[in-house]
């Protein structure tokens, strides 16, 4: 399948591969959000409301932080888009680099987001926890709180790259 599922389909395979109806919630509530920004954005609507509603079906394998790299070879054994596997492997925080990878334990690369798609989806999943809103200084704390100034700084980076590409500033999108 070359072409991108519609928001329909891409809940049935949340269920078909055994998603919580918590994941599918929050991953409907990053679809909201990641929908708004794209707008805003001009960037590719329907490739990041598939890849936000499906952004997380690898935890219907993982709660850890391998969820994305198994949500990759979930959306590739499905013949989903490589567009749309790129945005599920590098969803998490704003990104992780390959030293960062490898010392967390994951296949040795880069797990950053690249495309404007790739960002917005990452971002909006950085501004929902379960299924509510809310401002990026929350994950930013968190993140701080953890000792983890490199993620902190890059999901700051990466709310002022979009927020300035949007025109606004995005914890009120």
């Amino acid at each position: 399948m070359n072409t991108i599922p519609s928001p329909g389909h891409c809940l049935r395979l949340l269920r078909e591969v055994g998603c919580s109806n918590e994941v599918i919630n929050h991953c409907e509530a990053v679809r909201k959000v990641a929908v708004r920004i794209a707008r805003k954005a001009h960037a590719d609507v329907q490739l990041v409301e598939a890849g936000a509603l499906l952004h997380d079906i690898g935890r219907s394998k993982t709660q850890g932080i391998m969820h994305g790299v198994e949500g990759a070879k979930i959306a590739t054994s499905l013949g989903l888009p490589d567009s749309i596997v790129r945005i599920i492997e590098r969803h998490l925080g704003a990104g992780i680099p390959k030293e960062e990878a490898i010392a967390l334990g994951l296949p040795p690369k880069d797990y950053l987001p690249m495309t404007l798609e790739e960002k917005i989806v990452a971002h909006a999943d950085n501004l929902i926890e379960n299924d509510h809103e809310h401002q990026i200084e929350k994950e930013v704390e968190k993140a701080l709180q953890k000792g983890q100034t490199k993620h902190a700084k890059r999901l700051m980076e990466l709310h002022r790259e979009l927020s300035q590409r949007c025109g606004m500033d995005l914890n009120d999108i």
